[in-house]
């Protein structure tokens, strides 16, 4: 029996026990082996569930699909390593699942759109980013289409570029750090701010203006759709944050506020909300890193800080996850630091949404 047929051999048994003895649904940090796509369309009888993907160059993606000879690869993992055996069908081809669609858009702050993706969920181009994980997991919980909706664009960080609509100025040390929608990013006390070309939360609008551009056009996105519904949020950021220490002291305050106005903007008060820490930070790290994860740690529901959030946000810590490298240097290109990581994604959303992502359809 080769690797290939080991592996699915081993997720067709675990799916097997898992329905005759309902266990409970897997933790987030040890993702497990999914089923095969079964080839079948959506109900499209049911409105599109949408996952909204935000964040920096973590979620862009720069997970390197590469050949079967170059390790770190996604196809050295999957041919050399027998690992996500169905991203791949019996004669080796790349599977495709008819009933998740992949969206990408991309522009800086409110400038244009670019599409970069839409297609249905299979591996194309030359690198992957945490979607395919996520988007297998959460195609597997639900029976209605799914649609993975990417918005977003690399160095920007949440304390400036992403802030939040509401938002307000703070000072530290004598120095005034902009609100939402004032310029330019931080002055002295005392001065007039001059503004630049670029104002506190402007990619926050674009990323919002540009899903929204996707969603009004849902047809030309997600074919025969009608209506759909945001289901879900997905967050992987903090790079730039961790370069400026009032950014990150304040990293936990903006990142509430943005799971909330998230929901507002689109309408979806009951949309769950899945975070995922840097790779390379480990729990008990100090500094700006570590008020970060501690910032990401804080708002998952698990954890009674903030009661409102119980049962609809998660936080997957990554570390474990993290297959070398760090965020700054896009953890190598390694694909399966991106996969392990959108699976993980996919499986906490799952969670949250109340399905098991591990199993038969």
């Amino acid at each position: 029996m080769d690797t290939r047929s080991r592996a699915k051999t081993v997720s067709t048994l675990t799916a097997v026990l898992m329905a005759v003895f309902a266990l409970p649904v897997l933790l987030a940090d040890t993702p497990k082996q999914l089923p095969d796509p079964d080839g079948r369309p959506a109900n499209m009888g049911k409105p599109v569930k949408v996952f909204i993907l935000l964040g920096q160059s973590n979620m862009l993606g720069f997970g390197k699909i590469g050949a079967a000879d170059k390790p770190g690869s996604l196809t050295h993992a999957v041919k050399e390593k027998g690992k996500y055996p169905y991203l791949v069908d019996d004669a080796g081809n790349w599977t495709v699942r008819k009933d998740v669609r992949n969206v990408r858009v991309m522009g800086s702050g409110t400038g244009n759109m670019k599409s970069f993706n839409n297609e249905w969920m299979t591996i194309t181009g030359g690198n992957i980013g945490p979607e395919i994980g996520i988007g297998h997991h959460v195609g597997q919980a639900t029976d209605a289409p799914v649609l993975i909706l990417k918005s977003c664009i690399g160095n920007r960080s949440l304390g400036w570029d992403l802030l939040p609509p509401g938002s307000k100025q703070f000072e530290q040390d004598g120095i005034i750090y902009a609100g939402y929608k004032e310029s330019p990013d931080k002055w002295k006390k005392g001065e007039t701010p001059e503004p630049i070309g670029w104002y506190a939360g402007m990619q926050y609008d674009g990323d919002v203006a540009n899903a929204k551009k996707v969603l009004a056009e849902l047809d030309k996105y997600y074919p025969g759709a009608k209506k759909y519904e945001i289901a879900g949020f997905f967050w992987w950021q903090g790079d730039k944050d961790r370069y400026n220490a009032a950014h990150a002291s304040r990293y936990e305050q903006n990142l509430v506020r943005l799971i909330e106005q998230l929901r507002v903007d689109f309408g979806a008060p009951n949309a769950k909300f899945v975070c995922a820490t840097l790779g390379q930070t480990s729990k008990g790290a100090g500094g700006a890193e570590g008020q970060i994860l501690n910032a990401q740690l804080a708002v998952d529901g698990r954890t009674g800080k903030y009661k409102r959030f119980k049962g609809n946000v998660a936080t997957v810590y990554s570390k474990p996850l993290c297959h070398g490298g760090a965020s700054n240097s896009h953890y190598g290109g390694n694909a399966e630091t991106y996969m392990d990581i959108g699976e993980a994604m996919g499986q906490a959303m799952a969670e949250l949404l109340g399905t098991r992502s591990i199993g038969f359809r």
